[in-house]
């Protein structure tokens, strides 16, 4: 083939791949946005439709005053839930995960083996709540971060080690003949290195504890305790017919992620590809 045609197949993967992603992802955010900005008796139809009359900021001061504000308290929940998880995450990934890599153990097959079987073994809700009960930590926020922090590690670990394979050993080395003990080796010249996969870690970390819906539900139950997903369970429940309402939580629950996602969109894809590309 010519670097014509090349370039001409190229071209036309890249129209295709662009296509795809807006039936994908712009068009259920329109309808989204579309349905949230109606009112109750247009919105029930559920068409794909311009509204006739717009009443965005009537559904979105109702959204934010039902229940007393429960999904403002959601949103502050979810924040301190996603904050104080994925910080717990990072620092704890990134400590194993240069161990695992610089340091040659009897006990790293052992440790690698517990990394996978995280990701393999499915959680266990019954026994988690009991060992919850016995702690303590049952239907309380400091147990829910903790069940976040568990749940992602296993992943967080992976990426990290790959990327302290990408580190020369010979910084450790220079560092230690400075004089460096081992925590100002690590944080004041191993984690610095690893910003890249520190926010790949961060965003796609922060958007799955704060979309999860099954893990609040379970473990922290109860209105002052609601988290986003939470909210929109119970605008489901409650409002059925109420669509624009319904839909109008779905807006704010979707806009911190994809903030997210569209600022951090390169960082993401060096963080996942700087490991295998490098190591």
């Amino acid at each position: 083939m010519t670097r014509t045609g090349s370039r001409g197949v190229s071209l036309v993967a890249g129209i295709v791949a662009i296509l795809a992603s807006v039936v994908v992802f712009v068009v259920p955010f329109a309808f989204i946005f579309l349905t949230a900005s109606k009112d109750a008796s247009e919105a029930s139809r559920l068409e794909f439709s311009w509204p006739q009359d717009w009443a965005f900021a009537e559904n979105l001061a109702e959204v934010l005053a039902t229940r007393d504000g429960v999904v403002v308290r959601a949103f502050v929940n979810s924040t301190v839930l996603t904050v104080v998880s994925v910080v717990i995450m990072v620092i704890l990934a990134a400590m194993v995960g240069y161990l695992l890599q610089r340091r040659s153990s009897r006990l790293n097959p052992l440790v690698s083996f517990l990394v996978l079987a995280g990701l393999i073994v499915p959680p266990a809700v019954v026994p988690t709540i009991w060992v919850l009960q016995g702690l303590g930590l049952f239907k309380t926020m400091p147990g829910l971060i903790l069940i976040e922090a568990t749940f992602g590690l296993s992943f967080c670990i992976l990426l990290f080690r790959a990327f302290v394979a990408t580190i020369p050993r010979e910084l450790d080395e220079a560092a230690i003949i400075d004089g460096a003990g081992p925590l100002r080796l690590f944080f004041s010249v191993v984690l610095p290195l690893l910003r890249p996969v520190i926010i790949t870690v961060v965003v796609v970390q922060a958007v799955a504890v704060f979309n999860d819906f099954t893990n609040p539900l379970y473990f922290l139950p109860g209105d002052e305790n609601a988290t986003v997903q939470l909210t929109l369970y119970n605008f489901q429940s409650q409002m059925v017919s109420q669509f624009n309402l319904l839909f109008m939580d779905i807006l704010l629950i979707t806009i911190p992620p994809l903030v997210m996602y569209i600022f951090f969109n390169r960082q993401i894809v060096a963080g996942m590809t700087s490991g295998a590309v490098k190591g």
